[in-house]
């Protein structure tokens, strides 16, 4: 019987996962089951203009300096360096509001099973390319930041 009711809930929830599914499902990615660093390279086709082209002046900072921290020093997602998983998991909660092919999914978790300072509040910007839905910027509430706005000179050529 316990088999039979899992084989039907992975049979419902299979399908839908090979769609391009609510907004929150591409944040939810980058959080779950384990934080994936965003400026990653792997990651950058989830991600549309402006944030692309800090991420790329990252990418030539890292080049260029190899033994140095390049512009992004932080995990963007979290608004922090550190964290605990578990508590990142258990406390990830996500609500979204979508307006055409544009959306703003705010999540809201804790780092760490203690702390005040461990809450987080991020607000993802989405658009939707080629009907998948793509971040277009992150800001985090908590630290009154917004990702395409932060500079990046170490991968600049000076003028």
């Amino acid at each position: 019987m316990r088999r039979t009711v899992i084989l039907a809930a992975l049979a419902t929830a299979l399908p839908a996962a090979a769609f391009a599914g609510p907004a929150s499902d591409a944040v939810r990615f980058f959080y779950v089951p384990a934080v994936k660093f965003e400026a990653d390279a792997q990651y950058r086709d989830r991600f549309t203009e402006p944030v692309t082209k800090l991420f790329d002046l990252n990418d030539q900072a890292t080049r260029k300096n190899p033994d140095q921290v390049a512009c992004i020093d932080f995990d963007p997602g979290l608004d922090a360096q550190d964290f605990d998983q578990k508590t990142v998991s258990k406390t990830l909660k996500l609500s979204e509001a979508v307006d055409g092919g544009v959306a703003e999914v705010t999540a809201t978790f804790n780092l760490f099973p203690e702390g005040d300072d461990s809450r987080r509040e991020m607000v993802w910007s989405l658009k939707k390319v080629d009907g998948k839905w793509k971040v277009s910027d992150i800001a985090s509430k908590t630290s009154d930041w917004t990702l395409s706005k932060l500079e990046c000179m170490a991968g600049q050529d000076p003028e």
